[in-house]
């Protein structure tokens, strides 16, 4: 096992146990922001919230801004795309895939992407792992973006239980 995967291990370890402890969306969402590039290995991450029919790009961790901040229909997107089928988009390069708006990514940094839905009863967000380079990916990263996605959906399903 290189030591990059070690390490990948080790944050991800890291952010499980601190999504655990989140207090709150904030909290969990400054989570993903904090440790989700490290676990994942990518370039850049962000976390999308479903707000109604459209997908709210609520924070982010690139190596180049992103969307933070933007709304777009869920239709339009790869993450309304994820939250929509309840299922992860691997995608090697954005430019071959008809469901990546490419007005949308032409002034980022991003060549390849996996977009994993949050699932907390329904899905309620997603979360997108972007690298700068096109690749084929692995199924360490496949899981370790999944494995994330999970981790947030657990941490906000007990959140929102704590507030009922």
């Amino acid at each position: 096992m290189s030591q990059s995967t070690i390490d990948a291990r080790r944050e991800f370890l890291n952010a499980r146990e601190r999504l655990r402890a989140a207090g709150g969306r904030d909290e969990i969402i400054e989570c993903v922001r904090q440790m989700g590039r490290a676990s994942i290995g990518c370039d850049g991450i962000t976390f999308v919230m479903r707000e109604g029919d459209f997908c709210h790009y609520v924070e982010e961790d690139a190596i180049a801004p992103l969307w933070k901040g933007r709304r777009f229909p869920l239709s339009s997107c790869i993450s309304g795309w994820s939250m929509l089928n309840a299922s992860t988009a691997v995608i090697e390069d954005v430019y071959a895939d008809e469901r990546i708006p490419q007005d949308a990514y032409r002034p980022t940094f991003v060549k390849s992407l996996i977009m994993t839905p949050v699932i907390a009863g329904k899905p309620v967000a997603a979360i997108g792992a972007y690298w700068k380079t096109q690749r084929h990916f692995s199924p360490f990263e496949i899981r370790s973006a999944q494995a994330i996605s999970d981790a947030v959906g657990q941490a906000l399903t007990t959140w929102l239980a704590g507030r009922d």
